[in-house]
């Protein structure tokens, strides 16, 4: 139902009962005019054949007849004479008065007085006198009809007035619908003008405020679906970046192993047989090739810490288990007083090489930044499966605080945030009190890798 409508039933339904009230007060004035006629002409018709008893003593019944005939109608009265047998004698005339014509029956039964009959007792009859209220009736009935007339005529009036007027000062609310329409189908540069009226202008400021607040949201959600879809795709082209450097590294790696290795190996044959020949001949040439053989030594240590560096061949050889058991032998050798230790469950083998790689090099950039920046005394690598989701935690009690890794300049964070995120992971860092700094993340595993 609109709102027009109903407004209009309102104003109807308070007219109704306006008007009925006016005719309630109409007929209740009726039936008090009514009652008062009425009574007051049946006392005195009372009054008048109660005193009549000399006619009827004198002449009998016959006079009595007589007598009421010459009195005709007595008004709002009907009289009846009986003689002792119970034979109606006489009977007063129908009224003259708007002769043939009568009120609506449930108007009469709404005004008419209920009285009841009055009886006098004769010698030999009685005479019975009934109130007569239906001229009365039909006097305050036409004097209603020109009312009821006027209040309908009146009804209608007010009614299509009402309509017509509620319709114009409900236009403003259909431009208010026009508008949010238009916005719900995505205008969402829908303007309403200045509406005419104190409510209508603040109807109109308050619409286009919500217009130009749904139009920035929608913008900012734009923008904001823009800027993810962005990060997303320069989340892709990082994980493609760093699985095409990791591949890079390993080429590279197996290179300097297969080819620089055996030529270093090769230097040191060659030296050491040198200095075979020249032992007890040439103490220099034998002392230049000891020499040659330290070099060569030196550059294969050397060549060995550049390989771990670019890509840890024990990863691709044997897995991220004993890759992360060298990597920490590595750093156990040049630094004797720091514990480092490692705690591994569930099923790490077969995990798939980004994943892998991914939690290496986070490994490595968190006990390097443990060991260089926060000179710890301990850390802990702590891996475990769960649930599908593969938990890394490297904790340590040095001196780093969070603050110092949002510095400008220090990426090795950033770096471990984009590895953990590209595998749809997370990544959390936590201050250990009083001293430390906690690595946490959650890297989720493939159905196969579970399987596995």
């Amino acid at each position: 139902m609109s709102l027009r409508l109903q407004v209009n039933l309102i104003i109807t339904t308070l007219l109704g009962i306006f008007a009925s009230l006016l005719i309630g007060l109409q007929i209740d004035n009726t039936r008090r005019s009514v009652h008062e006629e009425v009574v007051g002409a049946n006392v005195v018709a009372i009054q008048l054949l109660s005193r009549m008893n000399w006619v009827y003593g004198y002449s009998g019944l016959e006079g009595m007849t007589e007598f009421l005939t010459q009195v005709g109608r007595i008004r709002s009265n009907e009289v009846e004479l009986y003689d002792d047998q119970g034979q109606l004698i006489y009977h007063s005339p129908l009224p003259t008065y708007k002769a043939g014509r009568e009120a609506p029956q449930w108007y009469s039964g709404i005004v008419s007085p209920p009285l009841v009959p009055k009886e006098i007792r004769l010698s030999n009859g009685r005479i019975l006198l009934r109130a007569d209220p239906s001229r009365a009736t039909l006097d305050g009935w036409d004097d209603l009809r020109p009312m009821l007339w006027m209040v309908l005529a009146g009804f209608v009036l007010c009614n299509v007035l009402v309509y017509a007027l509620v319709g114009r000062a409900m236009k403003p609310l259909h431009r208010v619908v026009q508008g949010l329409r238009s916005i719900a189908q995505g205008a969402y540069d829908t303007r309403l003008p200045a509406l005419s009226g104190r409510e209508g202008r603040l109807i109109s400021h308050a619409f286009n405020g919500m217009a130009q607040s749904v139009q920035d949201s929608v913008l900012a959600r734009r923008q904001a679906q823009e800027a993810t879809q962005a990060l997303a795709e320069n989340r892709e082209l990082t994980q493609i970046i760093q699985a095409r450097i990791e591949q890079e590294r390993g080429a590279i790696a197996r290179e300097l192993h297969d080819e620089l290795g055996q030529q270093v190996t090769a230097i040191k044959s060659v030296g050491l047989a040198i200095a075979r020949r020249a032992a007890g001949q040439d103490a220099s040439i034998e002392q230049s090739a000891r020499l040659v053989m330290d070099c060569a030594d030196q550059i294969y240590d050397g060549v060995h810490r550049l390989i771990s560096k670019l890509r840890p061949l024990a990863l691709d050889r044997f897995g991220l288990r004993d890759a992360l058991q060298d990597l920490l032998d590595d750093w156990r050798e040049p630094h004797p007083g720091v514990v480092l230790s490692l705690r591994m469950s569930g099923p790490l083998d077969g995990l798939d090489d980004a994943l892998s790689t991914a939690v290496y090099r986070i490994v490595q950039e968190a006990v390097n930044n443990a060991l260089r920046h926060a000179q710890a005394s301990r850390i802990d690598v702590n891996i475990h499966v769960l649930a599908g989701w593969l938990q890394l935690e490297v904790a340590d009690n040095g001196a780093g605080r969070l603050e110092a890794f949002q510095a400008p300049g220090r990426y090795g964070v950033l770096g471990m945030r984009e590895r953990a995120q590209a595998q749809g992971g997370s990544f959390d860092l936590d201050q250990i009190e009083p001293a430390g700094v906690r690595v946490r993340v959650s890297l989720p595993m493939t159905r196969q890798q579970e399987g596995e």
